[in-house]
């Protein structure tokens, strides 16, 4: 499996589980992480990218950059959409292989 598949599978993974040991008031859990997206984060300065998907808020994407900054991508972005279509590909085509 490549390694980019299993980094992204992994993420999705974190993103989605959450443990009822730490569950947060209310008022903290229907904030949205990323009030204001960037369109502007260059990709080369990226280290990971965390996806997260809340009840009230809209996807959101929180990329790690190499200064340890996080920052918000607009998930609209024309070169993530591309890496995400990509990612998906690769793990059908992974699946299909498997079977």
């Amino acid at each position: 499996m490549d390694v980019k598949v299993l980094v992204v599978m992994v993420f999705l993974t974190v993103a989605l589980w959450k443990p009822e040991i730490e569950a947060k008031p209310i008022s903290l859990v229907e904030r949205c992480w990323c009030r204001i997206t960037s369109n502007t984060v260059p990709q080369r300065s990226i280290r990971e990218i965390k996806f997260l998907h809340t009840p009230n808020c809209p996807f959101q994407v929180i990329a790690k950059l190499k200064n340890n900054r996080e920052v918000c991508i607009n998930p609209k972005t024309k070169w993530l959409q591309q890496y995400l279509k990509n990612t998906i590909n690769k793990i059908k085509k992974s699946r299909n292989r498997d079977n």
